[in-house]
């Protein structure tokens, strides 16, 4: 024993790298039986609603997959395929996988769905907004009011389909306010596909962005218009530079022209009352008895006036000169006890210097 010290202290240097080694490998091993673990109880759970008895007169529940396969930097298949897919076939779905190719497939590919009970997108923010931009194009959908704030809840026909979301794209920001946060991503998904399961269900906001001649666009968390989305697009053009291609990017936008004001003019109204999210449940019918003394009350009782007509909506307009204008839903910051619908604009000052504009848009653009 002595001499096995011994040489491990003549070898520290061996010695020290060998424990950082089996430190790390015990780490990952302990991550990977954790994952696990976390894999077979959720496949656990919906085994039980993949046991249920289904009535004679019933259909088993189709749903159809839109897997982003580039998503995550090519890693969305191998973590649909090892944490979501089980889930989703032992709870006793009908799945149908269908794989997006290219930008855009998802949108040309729900106009041709016809049959399906669950939509549910595998992939980023990228992905969910494509879906839901091919649901609402559809020309069985009728848009319910003016503010180009739609509910899809409310709409008539297909948008009734609830569309589940399995966050496997690297930035997935709607995923944050749908699921509590967690560190583990294995962790992540199997609770967003037991959500799909157990059929939990969240209204939320869609905003609409619809030109002159191009068909609309359709978004859950917001649109964003100016330098600072601008330069942000432009970072992977720099990916050679490391952890300084978001300020070489500002940097080289400011070399354009300077300040940067975009001219915009704003229409907009007060926040509206959110109309009613369920069926209004009808009331029994009262006895003859009622029904007869109210006919004698209605013809004894004389007529009243005319309900007053309801005033048309103020809608103001202003014109704007800022560096950026960004309009989000409150989706971010989801409260489903309120009832009125409202967005948040916000707009940039183009007073605005240059070192400013580098050392604002470069947090800001990590975050997103």
């Amino acid at each position: 024993m002595t001499v096995f010290f011994k040489t491990l202290r003549n070898h520290w240097k061996k010695t020290t790298a060998g424990i950082c080694l089996l430190t790390w490998g015990g780490h990952w091993l302990y991550g990977k039986h954790c994952d696990n673990l976390l894999r077979r109880a959720a496949c656990q759970e919906a085994q039980v609603f993949g046991n249920q008895l289904i009535p004679p007169n019933a259909q088993v529940k189709k749903a159809t997959v839109f897997l982003n396969p580039a998503a995550c930097k090519g890693k969305a298949r191998t973590l649909f395929e090892k944490n979501a897919a089980p889930i989703l076939h032992l709870s006793g779905m009908d799945v149908t996988i269908v794989k997006t190719d290219y930008e855009g497939q998802a949108k040309k590919l729900l106009e041709l769905l016809e049959n399906t009970d669950v939509i549910v997108v595998a992939g980023g923010d990228g992905t969910l907004q494509e879906v839901i931009t091919g649901v609402l194009r559809r020309a069985d959908e009728l848009p319910l009011v003016s503010t180009q704030i739609f509910l899809p809840n409310l709409k008539a026909t297909f948008s009734k389909i609830p569309i589940g979301f399995i966050p496997l794209g690297q930035t997935s920001s709607l995923s944050q306010t749908l699921f509590a946060e967690s560190g583990n991503k294995v962790q992540h998904i199997t609770d967003a596909t037991l959500a799909i399961v157990k059929g939990e269900t969240v209204p939320l906001d869609v905003l609409q962005i619809k030109g002159e001649k191009e068909q609309p666009v359709f978004a859950l968390t917001g649109l964003r218009w100016g330098s600072f989305r601008d330069a942000g697009v432009s970072v992977s053009k720099y990916w050679y530079l490391g952890p300084l291609k978001t300020k070489v990017a500002h940097f080289f936008s400011t070399l354009k022209e300077w300040p940067q004001t975009h001219q915009a003019s704003l229409s907009y109204t007060g926040p509206t009352e959110r109309p009613p999210s369920g069926a209004e449940e009808t009331p029994p019918r009262p006895s003859l008895y009622r029904r007869i003394l109210r006919r004698l009350a209605s013809y004894w009782v004389q007529p009243q006036d005319a309900p007053q007509e309801v005033s048309p909506e103020v809608w103001k307009e202003v014109q704007l000169s800022t560096l950026e204008l960004s309009i989000t839903t409150r989706n971010s910051q989801l409260d489903l006890a309120s009832k009125e619908d409202f967005m948040n604009i916000c707009m940039e000052p183009n007073t605005v210097s240059k070192g400013d504009f580098i050392s604002i848009g470069t947090p800001r653009c990590k975050r997103l």
